[in-house]
């Protein structure tokens, strides 16, 4: 097995858990695009809440401007090089409740059009022989370019709800390659420990 890679967490706040390897490996269901040990994290608006549930939630799409953390800026969480910068797709609706089945329906087509409609608006971090890949980025929040030098904590960019996403979130995954197609998946840990499904990590 690949070593696990220490990183610290790409942002400050409150962020709920999602598709945790703590809980099962691959830990959003499959290995394609080395994704096993990929993690999410949901940023939080008050309780356990992303945004007020409202009539709306349950039956109709939401403007990602309605979640609590749509913009929440994102920090890298190495100290590396930036190697791919990508942030000129657009930020779609979001879809819990009743959407979110008619949205889970379309998950193939995007998985059929490749890594780009996956993950969105993302940045690759190059550093200690590993790639670490933030995606679902907000269009053109991107603060860093290919080629520059990042120090952890710094900020790269803002949380969005672009590519494969329900509502603005963070994918997170380490890779042993640029290429997502040709990689491994790397397990990743934060600070030594690796947060489970709904743990609340505060920052």
């Amino acid at each position: 097995m690949i070593a696990a890679m220490d990183i610290a967490y790409p942002f400050a706040g409150r962020w709920l858990v999602r598709n945790s390897p703590a809980n099962r490996v691959p830990s959003h269901g499959t290995r394609r695009l080395a994704t096993s040990y990929a993690i999410d994290f949901v940023p939080l608006g008050r309780g356990r809440s992303s945004a007020p549930l409202t009539l709306q939630t349950l039956f109709l799409p939401e403007r990602p401007e309605r979640f609590a953390g749509f913009g929440q800026e994102i920090l890298a969480p190495v100290a590396g090089t930036v190697v791919a910068v990508h942030d000129t797709e657009d930020d779609h609706d979001a879809y819990r409740g009743l959407p979110s089945s008619g949205y889970a329906l379309t998950q193939g087509r995007r998985a059929g059009a490749g890594w780009p409609a996956l993950a969105g608006n993302h940045i690759f971090i190059e550093a200690g022989g590993n790639v670490v890949a933030l995606c679902h980025l907000q269009r053109g929040s991107a603060r860093v370019r290919p080629g520059q030098a990042v120090a952890v904590g710094a900020i790269i960019a803002s949380c969005g709800n672009s590519g494969n996403s329900t509502e603005p979130h963070l994918h997170l995954q380490v890779i042993d390659d640029r290429s997502v197609e040709r990689a491994r998946a790397v397990p990743v840990t934060f600070g030594g420990e690796l947060p489970v499904n709904g743990e609340i990590v505060s920052v």
